[in-house]
């Protein structure tokens, strides 16, 4: 069964599941269940459906809204499921209907800064951001995720001055140093990016995509074998021979006398793309 078939199966079964129709039993019985009022999923259900595909889990999240469209918890998880499918744009519809009913709900303002960012146009979510940041000022994440919009409209002065103050409210937070090691990847400056991205590695929640991102940084620097060690390690043969192959062809141009000491947000997003395949 393909990865599309099997996704599409389990989003059906989440369907079926959370719908709570009996699949025996006299029709008339049947016929009651179907009108019954519907119910929210217990809390342990959540739980479980949490843990499925983003398809799966935005099945399941549209349901819950449907139930409740009151409920700011379906809205956002509702709204996270869309966006890491990459429907984007129904990913911001979605938060948006939660701030209707919670106008100062910070994961919704959240979501619908990642989703903008994530479509490219950052410039779109900055007000939603910056308003999370007034209503949390003790929380690292409006700024970590201001850090990349505003990097994204080049305002990097604005990203560094919010980066900073994420890391003095979360010192030491892998996520904050990969962002703005991305963004100064982005600048042309992967020495730089090196440095961030070695101290978001050494944290006990560093992620994969992390210490991929610091073997573009040292690929980039023409630094091939030191970026291989961390590639093999980290996936199996076929992708690393593709990602090893695309750092090649970003350093072979330098032999020409063409300065490949930087890294286009479009170069960023085609190796975040490759981790993908």
């Amino acid at each position: 069964m393909s990865r599309t078939r099997a996704s599409s199966s389990i989003a059906l079964i989440a369907l079926t599941l959370v719908g709570g129709l009996a699949l025996s039993g006299p029709a008339s019985a049947q016929t009651e269940q179907v009108a019954a009022p519907r119910v929210p999923a217990t809390a342990e259900q959540r739980a479980a459906y949490s843990r499925l595909d983003p398809l799966a889990r935005s099945v399941f999240w549209s349901r819950e809204v449907e139930v409740n469209p009151a409920d700011p918890v379906a809205g956002v998880k509702l709204a996270e499921a869309l966006r890491q499918m990459g429907q984007n744009d129904q990913a911001v519809v979605a938060a948006q209907q939660v701030l209707v009913n919670q106008p100062q709900n910070v994961d919704a303002m959240l979501e619908i800064g990642r989703a903008h960012i994530a479509r490219g146009q950052a410039f779109y979510g900055i007000a939603a951001l910056e308003q999370a940041k007034s209503l949390a000022p003790d929380d690292w994440r409006p700024l970590s995720l201001l850090g990349v919009a505003y990097q994204q409209v080049r305002r990097a002065e604005d990203a560094r001055i919010v980066w900073n103050e994420a890391l003095r409210l979360s010192p030491d937070n892998a996520e904050v140093m990969n962002n703005a090691a991305m963004a100064q990847m982005t600048g042309g400056d992967p020495a730089g990016a090196e440095t961030l991205l070695r101290r978001a590695v050494a944290q006990p929640n560093a992620s994969m995509q992390m210490r991929l991102n610091l073997a573009m940084a040292l690929g980039l620097q023409g630094r091939i074998p030191e970026a291989e060690q961390i590639i093999r390690r980290d996936l199996p043969p076929e992708a690393a021979e593709r990602n090893l192959e695309w750092l090649r062809n970003q350093v072979r141009p330098t032999t020409a006398g063409v300065d490949t000491d930087t890294a286009s947000p479009a170069l960023v997003r085609t190796w975040s793309s490759l981790q993908g395949q």
